[in-house]
């Protein structure tokens, strides 16, 4: 009886390859799933991030116009 129990042991503790290989598929693609969520959000912070790049600098280029007075044409007391 104490002779069968390790091979019994043994039996319990092994694991089918195909129940590794299973596990082994649904880790990699969830991995993969969150590498291209991941790829796809770093592409779009980076298409917003020009555009804003592109705003600011249209902002500063009318920053740096010349002020011109635009009350010249109302009736205003001064």
């Amino acid at each position: 009886m104490l002779y069968n129990l390790p091979s019994k042991i043994n039996t319990l503790l092994l694991i089918e390859q195909s129940s590794i290989v299973t596990i082994l598929i649904i880790t990699v693609s969830f991995f993969l799933i969150l590498l291209i969520l991941g790829i796809r959000k770093s592409f779009k912070l980076k298409a917003e991030n020009e555009k804003l790049s592109k705003k600011k600098s249209l902002q500063s280029e009318e920053d740096n116009k010349e002020y011109k007075d635009f009350t010249e044409g109302h009736l205003y007391d001064n």
